[in-house]
């Protein structure tokens, strides 16, 4: 029994807690008012592998500050800045300390904070004050300017877009000048010829085109609604027109026409398909009333003095 209380009294002896002088700890005062800072410093007479953990476990007080390691006369000297902001006692428990692997303790330390005496009597009273408006600042006004800013950015790029480019094409558009009614259908002709439509089997929009052609030319050329027209109203106009002597026209050029308009209306409504030389045949024929059918010239007589 005694040999092992020997071995425990070595056990405890050699954890080394602070009863030696290798650990002091000091404030500079022990009573403080709320909100005033004291000092509270660790002193350890070693400077070789020596722990000064943080504080830790401080109830009421706080560390305003943790100032750098100091070395002085083969000791380090760590001191805190330490302030409390409720009244009452409060303790800074013991610190572990380690030194070379070695643990020690701390001495505990006791700090009163007091409150600060208030005499009211002696306090002189002042009416409530309304709340006092601080001075607008940049920063008050600067997402309005923000987005101002892309609005007025925003207005003129549709102003730009609506005017300025809108002129723009208006100055790049090229004015083609219109061509006289004969060459305009002679033009169309050969532009119809070469897409080739009914040998393509388009016979149905070949033959819409080519009529469409004659047609526009007769309009254009004795001024008449030749393209709203049926068949037979245009081609009842063109005979009373006829007989006044009012175009220069034959009896066969408008027969052409009203069989190659028959041929186009039962290709378009009745879906006939007319053999190959019939449809070059038409391709003549409505070539020939584009150059047999024209507005009589008036003939001018010279006055005689």
């Amino acid at each position: 029994m005694r040999k092992k209380l020997f071995y425990i009294f070595l056990l405890i002896s050699s954890i080394g807690f602070s009863q030696s002088n290798k650990v002091q700890v000091e404030v500079d005062t022990t009573n403080i008012r709320i909100g005033e800072q004291f000092q509270y410093k660790i002193s350890v007479d070693d400077t070789e592998n020596v722990i000064i953990p943080k504080l830790n476990n401080l109830k009421g007080l706080e560390v305003v500050d943790t100032l750098k390691i100091d070395t002085i006369k083969n000791k380090l000297v760590q001191k805190y800045i330490l302030t409390g902001f409720d009244s009452g006692s409060f303790y800074i428990p013991q610190q572990q300390i380690f030194i070379k692997n070695q643990a020690y303790l701390t001495d505990s330390l006791l700090i009163n904070v007091a409150t600060v005496a208030i005499d009211t009597t002696k306090i002189k009273k002042f009416p409530i004050k309304g709340i006092k408006g601080e001075p607008y600042q940049f920063d008050d006004f600067k997402n309005y300017i923000y987005w101002a800013i892309a609005i007025l950015i925003l207005i003129g790029l549709i102003i730009y877009y609506f005017v300025f480019r809108k002129k723009k094409e208006e100055q790049e558009t090229v004015v083609v000048p219109l061509l006289p009614p004969y060459e305009e259908a002679i033009q169309k002709l050969q532009e119809l010829d070469s897409k080739l439509l009914w040998q393509n089997n388009h016979i149905k929009k070949y033959y819409s085109e080519l009529t469409g052609i004659v047609r526009s030319y007769i309009e254009r050329e004795l001024n008449i609604p030749a393209l709203e027209s049926t068949t037979d109203e245009l081609i009842d106009t063109l005979k009373d027109f006829d007989e006044t002597k009012s175009i220069e026209t034959t009896k066969e050029t408008i027969q052409k026409l009203k069989e190659l308009l028959q041929e186009s209306d039962l290709v378009k409504f009745a879906k006939s398909k007319p053999l190959s030389h019939e449809i070059e045949q038409d391709r003549k024929d409505a070539k020939d009333v584009i150059d047999n059918l024209k507005p009589k010239k008036e003939e001018v007589e010279d006055e005689v003095e």
